[in-house]
């Protein structure tokens, strides 16, 4: 059991805080909020609250994702290094004094500190030539790995230095929604998946360098 009673949480979603792990400050533990969960929960349509709690639990969810097929073909082919030049190392759960965390590899900048996102990057600096080919070299990961992913959203990315270059590394929204998820067995229907959330996801760097003047899911929509 970790014992998270003296810790802050370096960062939080609505979904989920982190924290670093007080017995080894290189791996993240990710704690369910259970409040914001239960709230979600009740705003539900009631067909959905039919499918039960567990399709909004964040960790449940993650630990899902990364048994999907792609992931453990390249783990099974000796490809670990592969996986892991876009995503955090996974290390699964482990209970803590705040319920069960997921255990990952805490991303780190030049200070030892939590690595900033892709969202704090765009705000302070821009899209610039830099990031601009970060970003490429992680879509050609994704559709090279075939690794599905929900939406890529820039708080959900971050930007850690390798070879002297910034790199991306997707901290949340692994995995697929479950249909999507069994449509992947075929590859070309994997590959038009792939390509429409990195078109998305570009679509979303615009909206975050504009004026915003209306809200992403607003901006969808015009």
């Amino acid at each position: 059991m970790i014992d998270l009673g003296a810790s802050q949480p370096f960062a939080s979603g609505y979904n989920r805080h982190c924290f670093r792990h007080p017995d080894d400050p290189l791996l993240c533990l990710k704690v369910l909020r259970p409040e914001n969960i239960e709230a979600r929960y009740q705003r539900q349509p009631l067909a959905k609250k039919l499918l039960g709690k567990r399709r909004i639990d964040d960790n449940a969810q993650e630990l899902k994702a990364h048994q999907q097929s792609a992931i453990q073909r390249l783990l099974s082919q000796g490809h670990a290094e592969t996986v892991w030049q876009h995503l955090p190392r996974f290390h699964g759960s482990q209970p803590t004094t705040l319920g069960h965390a997921n255990v990952s590899e805490l991303l780190l900048d030049d200070q030892q500190q939590p690595a900033p996102t892709l969202e704090q990057y765009l705000q302070r600096r821009g899209f610039d030539q830099p990031m601009a080919d970060a970003v490429r070299r992680f879509c050609h990961w994704l559709q090279h790995t075939g690794i599905l992913t929900r939406n890529l959203l820039p708080h959900n990315l971050v930007i850690v230095t390798r070879n002297h270059q910034p790199e991306l590394f997707l901290v949340d929204g692994l995995g697929a929604p479950t249909i999507p998820d069994k449509l992947a067995a075929l590859p070309a229907w994997r590959q038009r998946y792939i390509a429409r959330r990195i078109q998305r996801f570009y679509r979303r760097i615009e909206w975050e360098l504009g004026d915003r003047a209306h809200s992403w899911e607003q901006s969808q929509k015009l």
